[in-house]
């Protein structure tokens, strides 16, 4: 495939793409997605938009603020201003972005891909080897940081970064300085295949992959699944819980609101009854989150505070039919059931409206085609079982990683998901195909919860798999073999768990803790995860029963 001269002063990104035998193929068919060859995201998003629907209409929401089309367009123009005249961005620098979901974590990330930067956007939960893996990985240089979540930014070994935080006291502040900018910032003019964004994926290796998506990606997913499944236009007003630095959450929150002209709640933080509250109190008509989020605010009975929602987006674990037909009971609205991966940037399977068969994925998004294959690569029949492979307008692009083979084989992105297709063309998702733990639409490797369970002085060796679970649909599990001598009680199940809160997210923490006297092993000494996945199947159905009977 033949690439447009790059804007990029900096050439790692361009130099870092995977070779071209290895690119994924692309379909650009659609009138929809024939963009120029000079194309800047973030300027489309502000610049068409504004021409198209007015200046002065709500863009970034929080609980407590609006900020207009106008004044969001101005706040990215001066940070885009701030990074180059004041810290020295030169296009094609990696700018890490980190915090909670605020309009000034939305303003960093539009500025930073005006400036020609690329932004590598991190969950505030990250602790800092985290943080280290990402920042050598992407060779990052700047970092934009909310006050709030600096500690671990600051305490993370990245050499050579030049941060700046946002929302905090003091001159220096990044909310203060760029008052000092004018609102008019020269974007630069990068090709349509620039990268603009690297998105780091939760691997089961442990080892996060970057996905490296163009300003064209960024246009082509709000131009397909968000305008023709959504229907998303200038009356909707968004929000839903994905982080920003999630692409769930990225193009949900940001990129889909911004392309059709309408307005984004950002939440920092809400539990689902209070989300419920919110959307509610600022007539939220396009909802984005997890099927536990669903399942919770209707078990709270919060279906009149959601009269003003349309549309109801669900990702990042498979949508329960139970939970489906609970929520259209109690609300009549029919939720979107969505595929998506970090690699493809947003989802590529998914059906609205009259076209949704409950307890399926749906169809393939207009501009992408997706299969089900076989071990030789060909189609299998409909009805069997397979895995799940798609090509549209994005692709699977991983940063110097060579497990872009396995992703990428003869032109089609596999998912890594087990799928069957039915006559009709809807896709039925049946199973995770590799070791990745889904938990209430969170991506969690488990051999990177081994990793930190094993920095533990008491811990002689262990194995981490999900376990089925009715709320989270699946929950980490870990199972653990003491060093002689340490007690595996209830007290050391609450000691490893906080232990590992201190080493990577919290929210990957073993919720299950069982102590065994040693693992499944291979003859090679290889850990059977299958074997423990099946021991926690077991142990969650032997608890179930047990609970039945005394109930």
């Amino acid at each position: 495939m033949r690439l447009s001269p790059s804007a990029h002063v900096d050439t790692f990104c361009r130099d870092s793409l995977p070779p071209p035998e290895l690119f994924p193929d692309l379909v650009l068919d659609l009138p929809e997605l024939q963009y120029p060859e000079r194309l800047n995201a973030a300027a489309v998003l502000l610049d068409d938009t504004i021409a198209a629907h007015g200046a002065d209409r709500p863009c970034l929401r929080s609980p407590t603020e609006t900020w207009t089309y106008a004044e969001t367009r101005r706040t990215a123009h001066q940070i885009a201003a701030l990074l180059v005249e004041d810290m020295g961005l030169q296009p094609g620098n990696r700018v890490l972005l980190r915090g909670p979901n605020t309009p000034w974590l939305a303003a960093c990330w539009l500025g930073v891909v005006l400036a020609g930067g690329v932004a590598v956007t991190t969950m505030a939960l990250l602790r800092p080897r985290e943080l280290e893996v990402i920042g050598a990985t992407a060779k990052v240089q700047f970092a934009l940081c909310d006050a709030r979540s600096r500690e671990d930014l600051d305490a993370a070994d990245i050499p050579g970064l030049r941060m700046l935080s946002f929302g905090g006291p003091g001159e220096d502040d990044l909310t203060s300085r760029v008052t000092t900018k004018p609102a008019e910032f020269t974007r630069v003019e990068t090709a349509a295949d620039d990268v603009a964004m690297i998105a780091f994926t939760s691997g089961t290796t442990g080892r996060p992959k970057g996905a490296m998506h163009f300003h064209r990606d960024i246009l082509a997913t709000a131009d397909t699944f968000s305008a023709m499944v959504m229907k998303s236009g200038p009356d909707d007003v968004f929000t839903g819980t994905p982080p920003l630095a999630f692409t769930f959450g990225l193009g949900a929150l940001l990129l889909f609101p911004l392309r059709s002209g309408g307005s984004t709640l950002l939440v920092e933080r809400a539990t689902p009854p209070e989300l419920a509250d919110l959307i509610a109190e600022h007539g939220v008509t396009t909802l984005s989150t997890a099927p536990m989020a669903y399942r919770a605010m209707i078990t709270a009975e919060k279906a009149a505070q959601l009269s003003s929602l349309r549309c109801c987006v669900s990702a990042g674990e498979t949508l329960p039919l139970s939970v489906w037909e609970a929520f259209h009971e109690a609300t009549g609205i029919k939720i979107i059931d969505g595929i998506g991966s970090t690699e493809m940037l947003h989802i590529f399977i998914g059906s609205s409206g009259q076209d949704i068969r409950p307890g399926s994925t749906g169809r393939a998004v207009p501009g992408y085609t997706a299969a089900v294959l076989g071990p030789d690569g060909e189609p299998v029949p409909d009805g069997e079982l397979g895995s799940l492979a798609v090509k549209g307008p994005t692709g699977c692009r991983y940063i110097n990683d060579d497990r872009q083979a396995t992703y990428v084989r003869n032109g089609w992105n596999f998912t890594g998901d087990t799928y069957r297709r039915d006559a009709d063309g809807y896709f039925w998702y049946q199973a995770r195909s590799d070791d990745m733990i889904i938990s209430a639409g969170y991506n969690i490797g488990g051999p990177e919860v081994e990793a930190a369970l094993l920095g533990h002085p008491d811990v002689a060796e262990c194995g981490v798999v999900g376990a089925p679970d009715p709320d989270r649909g699946t929950v980490v599990s870990a199972y653990v073999v003491l060093r002689e001598g340490a007690v595996g009680d209830e007290v050391k199940v609450k000691e490893l768990q906080d232990f590992v809160k201190t080493q990577i997210a919290p929210y990957k923490y073993p919720r299950i803790v069982e102590f065994v006297s040693e693992l499944p092993k291979t003859n090679t000494g290889k850990l059977q995860r299958f074997r423990l996945r099946a021991a926690a199947a077991e142990d969650v159905a032997s608890d179930e029963a047990a609970a039945e009977d005394t109930a």
